[in-house]
């Protein structure tokens, strides 16, 4: 019985190890994602106030900053998955690119927003 007992307790601490490691692991990738978020905001945002800008409309400047930030945009967006992966793991893969995709829309769209606002006023 006392065999029994100390299989059944090493059984449950192990998964409570297992059950630990998993959520350092979760909360490791929340800060990347965190991290791949902030640069790739900042990134945006190196690319709102610049003077070359000033001039452009709102479909150049939009296609402009739908291709700035490559690998910042990368990053953010793999870390993101990673994120969600571990996150909600039984959730499809694509899933997770379709969420990853879209808060890298939003991030774009926000960046976009405040750069028409700011030529509106201007005028």
């Amino acid at each position: 019985m006392r065999m029994l007992v100390a299989a059944a307790l090493l059984v449950m601490s192990s998964a409570a190890i297992s059950s630990a490691a998993m959520a350092d692991e979760v909360d490791d990738a929340h800060k990347l994602a965190i991290t791949g978020r902030d640069a790739y905001w900042n990134c945006l945002a190196r690319e709102y106030p610049r003077d070359s800008n000033k001039a452009m409309s709102d479909q150049e400047f939009t296609s402009l900053i739908a291709n700035v930030c490559p690998s910042e945009r990368q990053n953010f967006r793999v870390s993101l998955i990673d994120f969600l992966s571990l996150q909600f793991p039984k959730q499809d893969a694509d899933a997770n690119l379709t969420t990853a995709n879209r808060a890298i829309e939003l991030a774009q769209k926000d960046i976009v927003t405040a750069f028409t606002r700011r030529r509106a006023a201007a005028k």
